[in-house]
């Protein structure tokens, strides 16, 4: 589901105004390799990404996307990064801003595919190997690598 449904019941009453929205990045890792999805919206190549629905845990909203998005199912490890991303505004004018939660996350089974029409592609790239992505998301997946073994806050 591109939208969930409680965000357009919001914006039937708030219209495009900031909607604060709490968010999961799930850094999927299987060896030494990463799943990413190529968003259909901007062509870019992320980490499985979501929007938390109302009563649905950081890890629970992870293990959903992942196999809503790529079809794999997934095992949270831990959770290494919360921070507030900036505003952004979609071409609908719709304006949003995310309180992220990253987790590590293991590939436990299931062939990774493009299980939504959120993605165009999604694919296992090699850690040293990654396609062009934003410095943001370059971040979240060096966060999860580390084995610091807490979590940052920013």
């Amino acid at each position: 589901m591109a939208t969930p449904e409680f965000i357009l019941r919001l914006r039937e009453r708030i219209g495009t105004e900031l909607l604060w929205l709490t968010g999961v990045t799930a850094v999927i890792l299987r060896e030494d390799h990463v799943l990413l999805v190529r968003r259909s919206d901007t062509g870019a190549w992320t980490p499985v990404t979501g929007v938390i629905d109302p009563g649905e845990t950081v890890a629970a909203t992870a293990v959903r996307e992942a196999l809503e998005e790529t079809g794999v199912v997934i095992e949270v490890e831990r959770l290494v990064w919360v921070h507030t991303l900036a505003p952004m505004q979609y071409p609908n004018g719709d304006r949003a801003q995310y309180l992220d939660h990253t987790v590590r996350a293991r590939y436990v089974s299931g062939e990774a595919h493009v299980a939504d029409e959120e993605s165009s592609e999604v694919g296992w790239f090699a850690l040293d190997a990654l396609p062009p992505m934003s410095a943001d998301h370059r971040e979240r997946i060096a966060r999860a690598l580390s084995d610091s073994g807490e979590c940052a806050l920013d």
